[in-house]
């Protein structure tokens, strides 16, 4: 690279910007660029060749006898003398400049930040339905795409043809370079939904629907959640400013005003059935048409809703029923869960019929190993075993509205190969249940993720 630098006529010091992760990218698209011109290639096709496959390219007119080196072409005489050759046709200028602005935007998505947008009430009142925000890819390190062919700007399905937006002929292992920090609990994280690699889907990791939690448990953290309240490695985790639950609010017949129910944040289902911050409800009760108000929190030992099971009892989950004999008696729910232990790299955990249903799918999925049943045994990748140690660092990530989200209590952990960026803040916001004169909530433009 820095030869290519010289004999272009680049300063030495380009070789510092070829060293930044993405930005790396676009320098040496340049450089070949410049580097091709000293030689006399000035078409578009010989650059977008090396470029492309300079593997068979440079090899190709390397062995050339009629290619020779005409000078750094980055040089004023240089120009002045192939003036004519480094002229452009308008058809050419923009061909280059819309290849190189997709070039460039794909590669600021994949190694910067890239914009979201949130479509569920999972993080409300954190993040409201229709809030558009900016995710780094620089926080936590950009991982390099698994799937290098595919669709620029579209993530897994082409829009109105609905096929794949991506070749899963090439793929790619996981690798991600350095980042700014760790995750930390109570960052809020996007990642690649895991499940998306289960029938009917079987989609690449990083073509995984795009899901936005918060952690609440990092490697090696014990985690529990007892009425509600999450506790790591014993202690009360703090709660989001905005974390909020189901409440039954019983009134003397007189209905809470809509505007305060506004002013406070309160969705109203009906029947006394309301989702509130603990703040909102702390105000409410001490209004005097209120009888009574309590969070509709599911007891310890509650047999979980038959639909709405959590991990990993849920019989979407087959790792539950696979090992023979007795299999320890999860009586988790939403509310009441734990205490697990969220897998770290290089931790070794015995299998038996406590942990197996926890940990499969992890083994078998997610670190690709080939897990089999034979009798009480458990073998991995042919090899009988009653013990695991994980290859890479798992996370733990629930929404904000709690009794509202699809999160690590139904589907379990989040591997690190998952992990897409850190949320910034809000760019935009949109509300689509309100009249068109109040469509952008101004208050939320701008704002952080806390």
């Amino acid at each position: 690279m820095y030869m290519r630098i010289k004999l272009s006529g680049r300063p030495g010091w380009w070789l510092v910007l070829y060293l930044i992760p993405g930005l790396g990218i676009l320098v040496a698209m340049g450089i070949m660029v410049d580097f091709l011109k000293s030689f006399g290639k000035f078409r578009f096709r010989d650059h977008a060749a090396g470029i492309l496959i300079p593997f068979i390219y440079l090899i190709k007119w390397g062995n050339d006898k009629e290619t020779k080196y005409l000078g750094p072409a980055t040089s004023p005489e240089f120009k002045e003398k192939y003036q004519k050759s480094l002229k452009k046709s308008t058809t050419r200028e923009w061909t280059e400049a819309i290849i190189f602005a997709v070039v460039a935007a794909t590669l600021i998505r994949t190694f910067f930040i890239e914009a979201y947008t949130i479509p569920t009430p999972s993080m409300e009142r954190s993040l409201l339905v229709g809030d558009f925000l900016f995710v780094s890819k620089v926080n936590y390190g950009p991982r390099l795409p698994e799937t290098p062919v595919s669709f620029p700007f579209a993530h897994n399905t082409m829009p109105l043809i609905n096929i794949k937006s991506y070749w899963d002929g090439i793929k790619l292992p996981y690798y991600r370079l350095p980042g700014l920090s760790d995750i930390k609990k109570g960052d809020v994280v996007v990642f690649n939904y895991p499940m998306d690699a289960d029938s009917p889907l079987y989609r690449p990791v990083d073509k995984q629907e795009n899901y936005i939690k918060r952690c609440q448990g990092t490697p090696g953290d014990t985690l529990s959640v007892v009425n509600a309240q999450v506790y790591v490695n014993s202690k009360a985790a703090p709660n989001a400013p905005g974390q909020q639950i189901d409440y039954t609010v019983n009134t003397t017949g007189v209905d809470l005003n809509p505007q305060v129910k506004d002013d406070l944040g309160i969705s109203d289902y009906g029947n006394g059935y309301m989702t509130m911050p603990r703040s909102a409800a702390n105000i409410v009760r001490t209004y005097s048409n209120v009888k009574s108000i309590y969070p509709n929190i599911a007891h310890k030992g509650d047999d979980p809703d038959p639909n709405n099971q959590v991990f990993p009892s849920n019989p979407y989950y087959p790792a539950f029923h696979a090992l023979p004999g007795k299999l320890h008696d999860y009586k988790w729910n939403q509310d009441n869960y734990g205490p697990i232990i969220i897998p770290k790299k290089g931790w070794t955990v015995k299998l038996d019929s406590v942990t197996f249903p926890l940990y499969a799918r992890a083994i078998e999925v997610y670190e690709n190993n080939k897990l089999e049943i034979k009798g009480s045994d458990i073998y991995i990748n042919g090899q009988k075993t009653d013990s695991y140690t994980f290859k890479m660092n798992y996370y733990w990530m629930m929404g904000d509205n709690r009794h509202d989200s699809a999160d690590s209590r139904y589907w379990g952990f989040v591997p690190e190969d998952h992990i897409v960026g850190r949320a910034l803040f809000v760019w935009m916001s949109w509300d689509d249940k309100a009249d068109f004169l109040h469509k952008i909530r101004w208050s939320r433009l701008f704002r952080g993720v806390n």
